[in-house]
């Protein structure tokens, strides 16, 4: 779906990126990941044309992004930045339109599909769709920024530290929503963040940048037990107890689980991390918990010193 080749920025005659190559495949998340001023914001303006590359290629969908105009290029990319960017005189339902206005929708098919959006994203439609901004907590303007950026289905959505503004505890709320919103399963997703947990929970691949170069790309797992130099490594060490059970998914030590009696309802799925298991595990007070196979509906039950075996067994085994 994305593909950049050999792609640098310069400002002033220095590289904020440097020569960076990265593919982004149909329905995929891709992170960037790293600390402030290595290039991540500028890779991600690049895409839809904010910021204009001083090299390299891009393409989306297999078209040149520069043989587009930049606002024919941005009808097909959503994008959410960190401040939501919300005009403060419209209300929820106005900053929604804006888009399909530009696109000259009707108002019966604006109004149909802004309703939808707002339900999924819990914000009921006669409570909030004639609010402002400023009457809205910081999870709630992010979520009517999410919204907009998605109200005329753009197969692509771009987000720079989207969560960035919010409280811990919110954060990790939005987080959870984020993942279980059907409406970004179909998505091509790159985001942006500082925050190493959100990378793991959020991405499928990520890229580690550093100086304006990717260090290393791959997945959760890839990079914290594989890291390709020292940076890599040590980025990730003040919390790799964290992260090593956040990259371990059920899935990938599936046939080291004991199976479970029927169910009516899994607590959890096999795309659900170690790390996860131990929050609800702990959030609910329960010794077992059931977790059902994403692919084939079968189950298999965990307890913390299930997960703690595995996770050893898996350390020994690396």
């Amino acid at each position: 779906m994305i593909i950049a080749r050999n792609v640098s920025k310069k400002f002033n005659g220095i590289n904020a990126v440097n020569d960076i190559s990265f593919e982004v495949k149909e329905g995929q998340t891709l992170v960037f990941l790293g600390t402030s001023g290595c290039g991540k914001t500028t890779t991600l303006k690049i895409l839809n044309r904010l910021i204009e590359p001083s090299a390299g290629e891009i393409t989306i969908d297999g078209k040149n992004i520069l043989s587009l105009k930049p606002e024919i290029l941005r009808r097909g990319i959503g994008y959410v930045s960190q401040n939501n960017g919300l005009f403060p005189h419209y209300t929820v339902a106005e900053n929604i339109a804006i888009v399909p206005n530009l696109l000259k929708w009707g108002k019966e098919k604006t109004s149909e599909r802004a309703n939808a959006l707002l339900t999924q994203l819990k914000l009921p439609v006669t409570e909030y769709a004639n609010k402002y901004p400023d009457e809205l907590s910081g999870g709630q303007k992010q979520r009517v920024a999410l919204a907009r950026a998605l109200v005329s289905d753009p197969p692509v959505l771009l987000m720079d530290e989207p969560f960035g503004a919010l409280d811990p505890i919110t954060r990790a709320s939005i987080r959870k929503e984020f993942l279980e919103l059907p409406e970004l399963k179909s998505k091509t997703i790159v985001l942006v963040t500082h925050d190493v947990q959100e990378a793991f929970e959020l991405g499928d691949q990520i890229c580690l940048m550093d100086k304006g170069i990717i260090v290393q790309t791959g997945t959760p797992e890839e990079l914290i037990f594989k890291p390709v130099n020292e940076f890599a490594r040590n980025f990730f060490s003040h919390q790799r107890l964290q992260l090593e059970l956040s990259a371990l998914k059920f899935n990938s030590i599936w046939s080291s689980l004991s199976d479970a009696s029927p169910a009516p309802t899994a607590s959890l799925n096999s795309n659900q991390s170690l790390w996860e298991g131990m929050e609800m595990l702990s959030e609910k007070n329960e010794d077992v918990l059931i977790v059902r196979n994403s692919e084939d509906g079968s189950l298999k039950e965990i307890s913390i010193q299930t997960i703690q075996s595995v996770y050893l067994e898996n350390k020994r085994n690396r």
